[in-house]
């Protein structure tokens, strides 16, 4: 019988069915990349073709990392933030940062088969963006992000992520932290530390438990594999985290991907670090986190019209598949 979950950092109802199992979500095997592309402008020799970069790691071989502004931005980084109200219209100047984060200049590889070292150094250019972006007034909030595969909403197969700078608190954002504080009121816990606790009470669904992370699949998981990778340690600022924390990220987040590389198929990704504000760092009732979803089922009508998801695969069943997986000790 199917079973209605709620998901309760967002609020949402999910229907929870047995229609599906894991081994229906593995995809067709995808042709082999080459290790370096001469029309893709992420390719070294192509720089080029992107703008000017913002900030680079380099070693004496090259560049290792490069940050440049989006050539496709969907804000403007010109101008002044402004609002205009009448009436049932308001309006914000679309003003804000957009970058993107080329992460290895080896066009075949990804999250799951980077080495931990580049995918640490990965991290600490995500920090270290976050934290500049966050010195310009006109910044409400920023936002890490990776779109991987057609499905996820990029036509650039070469491994990158985004970081935007918005000029606005979006409502989701806005809703999520009023019900980490609704929680925090109701009970005196922070949500995501007593759903770690449980998590890891019960085992069901972690995938991966190291030093400072673990990784699992919500109990009320929205789609078929979506994975919480949440810090121990409390604290409502990507910003806050530490060079050790770093490391342990890298791994676990390289752990968990390649399940998900080698189970599926590399199927397509989102990923999104969400987080508050630099100065959420000490908030009792923010908690960042990363969240991974595989582009692996299709929202129907109902989702649309309802806001109630439909997930065809136990989460239990999905994350005892996914620990099963055999990984290639070198890869690890």
């Amino acid at each position: 019988m199917p079973e209605l979950r709620l998901n309760f950092v967002t609020r949402e109802w999910v229907i929870v069915t047995a229609s599906k199992r894991p081994d229906d979500f593995i995809g067709v095997k995808k042709k082999k990349k080459p290790g370096f592309l001469k029309t893709c402008p992420f390719c070294p020799g192509n720089e080029s073709k992107t703008p000017d970069e913002i900030y680079t790691v380099r070693d004496e071989k090259g560049w290792r990392i490069r940050v440049v502004p989006n050539k496709f931005a969907v804000i403007s980084e010109e101008g002044e933030r402004t609002r205009t109200h009448s009436g049932l219209k308001k309006c914000v100047s679309g003003v804000g940062v957009h970058e993107v984060i080329i992460e290895t200049p080896i066009h075949n590889l990804t999250t799951a088969t980077l080495p931990v070292e580049p995918l640490k150094e990965v991290i600490q250019t995500y920090r270290y963006r976050f934290l500049e972006i966050y010195k310009d007034p006109r910044i409400e909030h920023v936002i890490i992000f990776k779109n991987n595969g057609p499905a996820s909403g990029t036509s650039i197969e070469h491994s990158h992520s985004q970081i935007v700078g918005l000029s606005i608190i979006p409502l989701q954002i806005r809703n999520r932290f009023e019900e980490y504080m609704r929680f925090f009121d109701d009970t005196g816990d922070c949500l995501m530390c007593k759903t770690i606790s449980e998590e890891l009470n019960e085992g069901a669904r972690i995938l991966f438990n190291t030093d400072h992370f673990v990784s699992f699949v919500p109990f009320a998981a929205l789609s078929p594999f979506h994975i919480w990778i949440l810090p121990k340690r409390h604290s409502g600022s990507f910003a806050d985290i530490t060079s050790e924390e770093v490391w342990d990220l890298a791994k676990n987040l390289k752990s968990t991907m390649a399940r998900l590389y080698y189970g599926l198929g590399h199927p397509d990704f989102n990923y999104v670090i969400r987080s508050g504000k630099i100065g959420d760092a000490d908030s009792e009732f923010i908690h960042w986190y990363l969240s991974i979803v595989p582009r692996v089922a299709m929202v129907s009508g109902f989702e649309l019209g309802s806001g109630v998801y439909i997930n065809p695969l136990i989460p239990e069943i999905g994350a005892e598949f996914l620990r099963r997986v055999k990984i290639p000790e070198y890869y690890i």
